[in-house]
């Protein structure tokens, strides 16, 4: 070898090694220092790696461009541990964190991930919740619910750029997304119990490491919005649309009172909902809420809809502590009573309109009964032991799809509508579903599914909206909330059969 190639190769790994020296001092956490005009990282108080990562990474704050950047290599993020570069504050309680996030260059691992976390700890298997982008665009909500658990994911319909939004109420982890910075579509919410304090910042993995990734953060904006008890807390609903063929949620109406159970007018252009034993309408598109004049009926349950050709409208009415069903004019007016026997709660008309379908309690045990819409004698469908609720008619009329406990756990069923072959629809172990609604061109079913642990239909609780093939086959998970009761209790497909409308919730701090 020459002496000139051999001076030269020693200073190539001096120039190396004063780089590497050089990096690490303007990064971890004190980067940020280097030549630029800060002596922070923000709003951020450290920076690190967690996990084992075979390039260090790094982390900056430019303050002239309000930015952050941030380096970070580690096999991945998933699983039962994480690997990646952590720039983070410790904080309690509420949370709201949203940031739009840049990836360096093109060419790298499809599934690098860059966004927004909140974890216990720095362990690599610490409990968490993050919403991230992936190099290939796509947008998610990741948890792991325990230490050392599996990570799970709830996936965008809509793809990057957006701005992306992380909340934390209590126990509850919702990712919101952005096109045009005014418009928040959710996307998914999640229950994971984190101890306070909790650590929360911007991550960043590689999902290759034998090298490093860099995304940019900018409109980065954490606010700390309180610690509250849970007896200071307040319901705060969302009357919500969702396509069934791209799963993008719309908010039709938010405010901070409860409400339940929507229905979709006949022509398409309003929602009917139920608060506080009212029923109320809103343009599908947003606007002002109406009360519905029902007469005397001013305890309505959330057992509800209208008729095949729009002109009536059922209800369930708490009359002298029974439930009992009515049908009214679609546009309001005087209330006339269909059922003598209570409780009673309507859940279905047949296409026909001359029928009304609802579950009844007779001699101490639940049953699907039906009757006509003018009164007179009802028919007892069903008689097993155990609870059989929510029917609901098929649009051609040839069955009635219902819930039932009968085989232990709560599945659908289907029936003829005259109570014939009655069998099972589904039986996936790790739910508990309830009330079934076919959609108007038949070829969907859509239901509520609960854990498999879960007793009865309660409020607040993690739940998804599942829908199948009324022709047979495995359902999917169209969306998972916060919700439960109240969410989809009666029928809520559009004409069209292209939209669900249901509730979800969050339960938020008083101020």
């Amino acid at each position: 070898m020459k002496l000139n190639d051999c001076i030269w190769g020693l200073t190539k790994r001096l120039l190396k090694i004063a780089s590497s020296i050089l990096l690490t001092a303007c990064s971890g956490v004190l980067f940020g220092g280097c030549g630029m005009n800060t002596r922070s990282l923000g709003v951020f108080d450290n920076s690190s790696d967690i996990g084992v990562v075979r390039h260090a990474g790094a982390a900056q704050f430019i303050r002239s461009a309000n930015e952050y950047r941030i380096t970070g290599g580690g096999a991945n993020m998933w699983d039962q541990a994480d690997a990646f570069h952590f720039l983070r504050t410790s904080a309690s309680g509420d949370l709201s964190l949203s940031a739009r996030t840049e990836w360096i260059g093109d060419g790298g691992n499809d599934h690098r991930k860059a966004g927004w976390m909140i974890r216990q700890s720095m362990a690599p298997d610490s409990p968490y919740a993050d919403a991230v982008v992936h190099g290939d665009g796509l947008i998610s909500l990741q948890f792991r619910r325990v230490k050392g658990g599996p990570t799970e994911e709830m996936k965008s319909p809509l793809s990057a750029p957006v701005l992306i939004r992380l909340e934390r109420r209590g126990d509850v982890f919702f990712l919101l997304v952005s096109k045009d910075d005014e418009t928040y579509y959710p996307v998914g919410s999640v229950s994971v119990v984190l101890d306070d304090p909790i650590l929360v910042g911007l991550a960043v993995c590689s999902h290759d490491d034998s090298t490093t990734e860099t995304a940019i953060f900018s409109d980065v904006d954490l606010k700390r919005l309180g610690t509250h008890k849970m007896e200071d807390r307040i319901i705060e609903s969302s009357l919500e649309t969702i396509s069934v063929e791209t799963g993008r949620r719309q908010i039709v109406h938010r405010c901070r009172t409860h409400f339940e159970a929507p229905n979709w007018s006949h022509d398409g252009r309003y929602l009917l909902y139920n608060s506080g034993g009212r029923l109320y309408t809103i343009p599908v598109a947003g606007g002002k809420t109406v009360q519905l004049n029902t007469g005397f009926a001013d305890r309505c349950n959330n057992d509800h809809g209208f008729s095949p050709d729009g002109k009536l409208l059922a209800i369930s009415h708490h009359h002298e502590g029974d439930s009992l069903i009515y049908v009214l004019p679609s546009g309001g007016g005087a209330p006339r009573q269909v059922t003598e026997l209570g409780p009673s709660y309507w859940h279905g008309w047949s296409p026909d309109g001359k029928t009304l379908a609802y579950c009844a309690e007779r001699g101490g045990n639940y049953d699907v009964h039906t009757i006509s819409v003018d009164g007179g004698q009802e028919t007892r469908l069903t008689d097993a032991e155990g609870l059989d609720d929510g029917p609901d008619y098929s649009p051609d009329g040839r069955y009635i799809y219902f819930n039932s406990q009968r085989m232990g756990a709560m599945r659908i069923w289907r029936m003829d509508s005259d109570g014939s072959n009655q069998i099972q629809v589904t039986d996936d172990d790790e739910y508990a579903d309830w009330f079934p609604h076919p959609s108007p061109d038949g070829k969907w079913i859509v239901f509520l599914s609960y854990d498999k642990d879960v007793e009865g239909h309660p409020p607040n609780k993690d739940v998804a909206l599942r829908i199948m093939p009324a022709s047979g086959g495995n359902p999917k998970v169209l969306t998972q909330l916060f919700g439960g009761q109240g969410t989809i209790n009666v029928p809520s497909w559009s004409p069209d059969s292209k939209y669900v409308a249901f509730v979800s919730y969050s339960l938020v701090g008083k101020d």
